[in-house]
C-alpha cells in the first residue's frame, strides 16, 4: 500500500492530538467530579412524570374534553412506565464487568421499546374516546422532557 500526500497529513494531524494529550491527575480527576456529579435517573423518571401530569391537564384544558386529558396522561405513562422499569434494572448492580453491563443495557432497553410499543397498541381498548392527537402530544412532551432534563441540570457548579 501506498503513502499518499492525503495520509501523511492525517498521520501528522491525529499524531499532534495524541502528543497533546494530557491524563488528569487524581486530584484534577477528583475536581473535575465533584463539579460534574452524576445525574440520577430517578430525577429524570420523575421530572418526566411531572410533564406528563401537565401535559394532560393542558389537553384537557385546551380541549374542554376529559377523554383527551387521558390520552394524553396515557401517552406520556407509556413513556414513564418503561423508562422507569429501565432505570430500575440498569442501577442494579450485577457481576460481570463492563461487557456484561453494556448487553444488559442493551437488553433492557429492548424491553423498554417492547413495553413501549405495546402500551400504545392497547392504547384503543383501554383509553375510551382516545384521542391520538393528545397521545402522541403525551409522548413527544414525555421524551423531550428527558433531554431538557439533562441540560438543566442544577447540580453542575461552573468554574471560577
Amino acid at each position: 500500500m501506498k503513502n499518499n500526500a492525503a495520509d501523511t497529513d492525517l498521520d501528522s494531524e491525529l499524531g499532534d492530538e495524541v502528543s497533546d494529550f494530557k491524563p488528569l491527575t487524581a486530584q484534577e480527576a477528583q475536581d473535575w467530579r465533584a463539579r460534574h456529579p452524576q445525574v440520577s435517573v430517578w430525577r429524570i423518571v420523575a421530572v418526566q412524570a411531572v410533564a406528563g401530569v401537565l401535559t394532560a391537564l393542558v389537553a384537557w384544558l385546551v380541549t374542554g374534553r376529559a377523554a383527551a386529558g387521558w390520552s394524553a396522561a396515557y401517552g406520556a405513562l407509556s413513556v414513564v412506565l418503561p423508562a422507569a422499569l429501565f432505570a430500575r434494572a440498569v442501577v442494579r448492580r450485577r457481576p460481570g464487568g463492563a461487557a456484561a453491563a453494556m448487553v444488559g443495557i442493551f437488553g433492557w432497553e429492548l424491553v423498554k421499546l417492547v413495553l413501549c410499543i405495546a402500551m400504545l397498541a392497547a392504547a384503543p381498548r383501554l383509553v375510551p374516546g382516545l384521542s391520538w392527537l393528545a397521545l402522541l402530544a403525551g409522548l413527544v412532551v414525555v421524551m423531550k422532557t428527558y433531554w431538557v432534563a439533562l441540560i438543566v441540570r442544577s447540580n453542575v457548579r461552573k468554574t471560577d
